[in-house]
């Protein structure tokens, strides 16, 4: 059995979350077992969500409140951080998965709703044949070093700053 990778996706442009989705199809195709937990995003219609769905070998979990730095009471965003870590250390000590996707793990960081010492102490345990990718901006320098592969996705245009609304399938 090969050697898991740990890969971060980080940085300001789009694609995040779409490349390490892309990775995690790529997995499930070759029928390898992969799990989701999407960290920060509320209850919105995400396609990527519905997509799989139809994947008897992925398992998706969505546990979070929306844009956390919109609330008032930031122990309920705190909450669902706390929520989805727990379950994602869960499922990546299981040993039952090949691809473990943290979505936007690294806001939680970035808040101090985790701690980068965590993340580090469960990407050492972790089985070994186990790969796990972090999405989301300002990516940690302790988990760029843990990392095997670093892509920062940095903005040259963007739709969104024109004004032109989020399109269903491209954005969400």
């Amino acid at each position: 059995m090969s050697k898991g990778r740990i890969i971060v996706n980080t940085g300001d442009g789009k694609g995040k979350t779409t490349a390490a989705f892309g990775t995690a199809l790529r997995a499930a195709g070759h029928g390898q077992r992969v799990a989701i937990v999407q960290f920060i995003k509320g209850s919105g219609n995400y396609g990527e969500a519905n997509a799989f769905e139809k994947f008897p070998n992925v398992e998706f979990h969505r546990i979070g409140s929306g844009f956390t730095w919109k609330t008032a009471d930031p122990s309920i965003p705190m909450a669902f951080a706390r929520e989805a870590w727990d379950l994602a250390r869960r499922l990546a000590l299981s040993d039952e998965y090949d691809l473990l996707v943290l979505d936007e793990l690294n806001y939680a960081v970035t808040e101090g709703y985790i701690s980068e010492q965590e993340i580090l102490d469960l990407l050492a345990g972790k089985p070994e044949r186990l790969s796990v990718i972090i999405t989301g901006r300002n990516a940690s320098a302790g988990l760029i070093a843990a990392a095997d592969t670093v892509t920062e996705m940095r903005p040259i245009k963007h739709a969104f700053d024109e004004r032109v609304p989020a399109k269903k399938g491209i954005e969400y």
